[in-house]
């Protein structure tokens, strides 16, 4: 079975969000035509708390985007994003989610931030999506959405762990920067992801 993931589409990455990814609204229409492929749809949703230890403006004397640690692990200090319940939280309105099936909430732990959809950074906790997709006996999963060199990123090399055959559609993907992006994708075709278009469905 084919399974469609699709990544953390929510208003607070796109156009006018504090963490706006650059492309991010463009990716929403394909997206929404590739839908029908695919035997399964899922989506994923960054759901964090306010206080959420990944936000800059919880912390004293920190910028935005510095690095610090939080309890002996690297962490990135973001702008406060897709705080549980906000508007800012919501899928997109133009997102097509007619055909998704179950949603998956990452990033809800205060002090772990939780790029992959399907575990935390520090692999504390499971967000469930391995062992619904299993269930469903989906075994090739091709990933969409935001952003390419973080949350997207980090989902495809847990999915490799979890013994998926896994695939990019690259038209569907918006990066924070595109050059490390590229710079991961040549890491992930040497690891045997295979990078497709939408183009390649229609």
């Amino acid at each position: 079975m084919k399974a469609l993931i699709i990544v953390d589409i929510q208003n607070d990455f796109l156009a006018g969000g504090p963490l706006a990814v650059k492309g991010g609204n463009e990716l929403i229409p394909v997206i929404n035509r590739i839908q029908g492929y695919f035997d399964l749809v899922v989506a994923t949703q960054d759901w964090h708390p306010k206080e959420h230890a990944s936000f800059a403006v919880n912390h004293t004397n920190k910028k935005l985007f510095e690095r610090t640690y939080i309890e002996g692990f690297e962490q990135v200090l973001w702008p406060a994003h897709c705080v549980q319940g906000t508007s800012g939280s919501d899928f997109s309105s133009q997102l097509d989610q007619s055909r998704v099936e179950v949603v998956f909430r990452k990033g809800t732990d205060r002090l772990i931030d939780s790029y992959s959809a399907f575990y935390d950074n520090r692999k504390r906790r499971s967000t469930g999506l391995s062992g619904f997709l299993k269930h469903k006996n989906a075994s090739e999963l091709f990933f969409v959405g935001i952003a390419g060199d973080y949350c997207v990123n980090y989902s495809v090399r847990d999915a490799l762990e979890e013994g998926f055959s896994v695939s990019v559609i690259e038209d569907a993907v918006a990066s924070i920067d595109a050059a490390s992006f590229l710079a991961i994708k040549m890491d992930l075709v040497d690891s045997g992801v295979k990078f497709l278009r939408s183009d390649d469905f229609l």
